[in-house]
């Protein structure tokens, strides 16, 4: 017998027979989305109308009857011509979805929650497990700033959030304290005004012998509380303080087996074997949806994201299955902003198994959003590399989005432009533009994320370009925004800014004192392509200038320069007097790779060429570096600067 099911737990969407149901464009999925909403209760046309339209076309009541239309065929195909339909149903003055009990996802979260409360813990913990599984992203993902689902997706999260805190209780009363650690952590880290995660997180690692970490995480807990709320920890977390530290017997659980950690990994590895099982296809899709919301926590999160995306990318190939790969491949479209990979070999893997799931696929219009998003993907995992398939699929992805007109696509696949426009100095200009309209685009529809995404990218552009009134403005709106949606790594960027800004404009002093700042944000950000070799690069940018040779401490080859290096050592050889050594280091040395620091390693080479008096050399830079005249060099990265571009043109001119 045929079964439809609808997913709201994440991208609306719907299925039939296990197939993805082709739902047309936005306003189809979001009259699904909204009789969705209704419980099987009638919306009349006039509020569907209102609800679908700020300001309604004339024609706005035929289009809407269009859509139903078009719904019905997608949702009932074989229902004969005139016969009446079952799923979507006329009803008095407007229209209601009469969709089978557990069709939804969230009706059968909601009862899968409500049904762990009267079990014992194991079977309990086994209904929670499963509801949480059917999470594939934030619930009606694609129409989070819409008012007419504002309330039922802030019921949802709230349950969403008990649930994961009824899990982590069950665990301690099941005496498996060290398994509830790991989801808290993250949990709290996203949701750092529940007192009652905290308390749990606490409890857990006091339970595995961590009394320090756990009196540590109070701390937290009331740090966060005070600087967020203005508020002081509630009873609970006060209580549990004072017993921590009295070592009180009544805050032991059931035994944790000697061998905790050796049956966490053989759970882990049993949960892998289910997911690339066949009949595990939702399992999989609903763990990329996690993964996604676990990777803006930033550190340990946004690493353990990166881990386990790549397995549930290998997993969803090896089901066979290219439309599945697709969606895995394409739900993780976690904003991106640096333009160097945190794990360049993992990229590497999912660019190659994008391309492969991209030929795969067939070559009907129905599959372009798919399509589309496997580009974007292509195009944001080829970030700072020199092949020009990153640029094409990126045009590609763009043109592909805007025609499709789905603002969410839209916005991925502008993410993959803003990471494709480093090919060469100067265009800041190019990547301001994106920055706004990626602004624009996610405040009309709700895209918090890529909203920050948007204020960040002019944030560097507008640096780049010595507008610091218009950086400063739109800093203050990401910081904004990351602290009324709970977004941590934003703040490294924006502490970023403050101390390039510093550089610029300050004493040396008090730009010493802003990157001091900067360096406490790095420490654990989990972002180890920002990260590699920035410290030293910062230090280095504060004293290199054109004519003006560096101190020895600041080239010393024993600092960890990451990917810098190569740039780095011919000035470390010029400072030693090895000269013949830095003139075949530099012309060694290849054009920088396409990312943010471009015009700041080109700088580096141009201080080693200055030395070394190198006149093709010196065309060489100031032909790389002509474009960018109006920019401060360096600065495009939103860290630092070596000062304005002109000065090094002029000099290499000389």
């Amino acid at each position: 017998m045929e079964r439809t099911v609808f997913r709201v737990l994440g991208a609306v969407g719907a299925e039939r027979d296990g197939a993805a149901v082709a739902l047309k464009g936005p306003r189809h999925r979001a009259v699904l989305a909204r009789l969705i909403v209704a419980r099987r209760r009638v919306v009349p046309v006039d509020r569907l109308v209102a609800d679908l339209w700020e300001e309604p076309p004339p024609n706005a009541v035929g289009a809407l009857r269009t859509f139903v239309g078009d719904l019905r065929r997608a949702l009932e195909p074989e229902r004969p011509p005139r016969a009446p339909a079952r799923l979507l149903v006329t009803e008095g003055p407007g229209y209601v979805l009469r969709a089978a009990p557990g069709s939804v996802d969230a009706r059968r979260f909601e009862d899968a929650v409500a049904d762990a409360a009267a079990l014992p813990p194991e079977r309990a913990l086994e209904r929670l497990d499963a509801a949480l599984a059917l999470w594939r992203g934030p619930a009606y993902a694609d129409f989070a700033g819409q008012e007419w689902c504002r309330g039922e997706r802030a019921r949802l999260t709230e349950l969403l959030l008990h649930a994961v805190e009824r899990r982590a209780e069950t665990l301690l009363a099941l005496g498996r304290a060290a398994e509830a650690v790991p989801d808290l952590d993250a949990h709290t880290a996203a949701h750092p005004w529940r007192e009652h995660a905290w308390r749990l997180l606490a409890l857990a690692l006091y339970r595995t012998g961590r009394q320090a970490d756990a009196l540590a995480v109070l701390r937290r807990a009331r740090a966060s509380l005070a600087d967020g709320l203005g508020l002081d920890p509630g009873p609970e977390l006060r209580r549990l303080e004072a017993e921590i530290l009295a070592q009180d017997p009544r805050l032991d659980g059931p035994a944790e087996p000697s061998v905790a950690a050796a049956r966490l990994w053989a759970r882990a590895t049993e949960a892998y074997d289910r997911t690339v099982a066949a009949g595990a296809r939702a399992r999989l899709e609903s763990t990329v949806g996690l993964l996604r919301n676990l990777a803006v926590t930033g550190g340990g999160g946004l690493a353990e994201s990166r881990e386990h995306r790549l397995a549930a990318v290998t997993a969803a190939e090896e089901t066979g299955d290219a439309e599945l790969t697709a969606r895995v491949i394409g739900a993780f479209d976690v904003p991106a902003l640096w333009t160097r990979a945190d794990d360049p070999e993992a990229a590497s893997r999912i660019v190659a198994a994008a391309e492969r799931t991209l030929a795969a696929l067939p070559p009907d219009a129905s599959y372009e959003a798919t399509r589309c998003r496997l580009l974007a993907a292509v195009a944001v995992e080829m970030r700072g590399t020199r092949s020009p398939r990153g640029p094409a699929a990126a045009r590609e992805a763009e043109e592909s989005a805007r025609r499709l007109d789905d603002p969410a696509l839209l916005a991925f696949a502008l993410n993959g432009v803003f990471m494709q426009s480093c090919t060469r100095a100067g265009l800041a200009p190019v990547r301001d533009a994106t920055g706004a309209e990626l602004v624009a685009l996610a405040a009309r529809h709700g895209l918090v994320t890529y909203e920050v995404l948007g204020h960040l990218i002019r944030v560097q552009a507008r640096a780049a370009l010595a507008d610091f009134a218009a950086a400063d403005s739109h800093a203050a709106a990401a910081d904004r925004l990351s602290g009324r949606h709970e977004l941590p790594l934003v703040t490294v960027f924006t502490t970023g800014y403050a101390a390039l800004r510093a550089a610029a404009t300050a004493t040396p002093a008090q730009a010493e004192r802003a990157y001091r700042s900067l360096y406490a944000a790095l420490d654990g950000c989990g972002m180890p392509g920002l990260t590699a070799g920035l410290i030293p690069l910062t230090r280095l940018s504060l004293t290199l200038r054109p004519g003006r040779r560096p101190p020895a401490a600041c080239v010393d080859l024993a600092e960890d320069w990451g990917p810098y290096r190569p740039w780095v050592r011919p000035l470390t050889l010029l400072r030693a007097g090895r000269t013949e050594e830095a003139h075949a280091a530099v012309r060694s040395l290849p054009e920088p790779p396409a990312d943010l620091m471009y015009e700041a390693l080109c700088c580096l080479t141009a201080a080693a060429a200055l030395e070394l008096d190198d006149p093709a050399l010196r065309a060489t830079l100031a032909a790389r570096l002509t474009p960018a005249a109006a920019e401060l060099a360096g600065a495009a990265s939103g860290f630092l600067t070596f000062g304005p571009t002109t000065t090094w043109t002029t000099a290499l001119r000389g």
